[in-house]
């Protein structure tokens, strides 16, 4: 069993910066492969991010490769995802998920649990 809360998220600036937070529990948290995934309004939700379980292969949407990069500190059971360059289309509902094959490729239906979302707002 994996439990995820986000933080982090809040209104910024086209242009600026945020750092939202995953926190895990969970002894096999280690194993889990974490994606970051968002829902703006109206929208589907989307895969943004997703980082292996060793941290050692990562995967970014077209959309914000050279902007985001994902990141995990097993240890404190943590993921993050450092938005830079934000645009008012970054704008939704950020939620991180676990999936325990481990790959940073997971389909979003291979993630076994989610958190409850934490919400971003970029203003033009």
């Amino acid at each position: 069993q994996v439990q995820l809360v986000e933080s982090g998220g809040g209104l910024v600036q086209a242009g600026g910066s945020l750092r939202l937070s995953c926190a895990a529990s969970g002894r096999t948290f280690s194993n889990y492969a974490v994606g970051w995934f968002r829902q703006g309004p109206g929208k589907e939700r989307e895969r943004v991010a997703a980082i292996s379980w060793s941290g050692g292969s990562t995967y970014y949407a077209d959309s914000v490769k050279g902007r985001f990069t994902i990141s995990r500190n097993n240890a404190n059971k943590m993921v993050y995802l450092q938005m830079n360059s934000l645009k008012p289309e970054d704008t939704g509902v950020y939620y991180c998920a676990a999936g325990s094959s481990g790959s940073a490729y997971l389909g979003t239906a291979d993630y076994d649990y989610w958190g409850q979302g934490t919400q971003v707002a970029v203003s033009s």
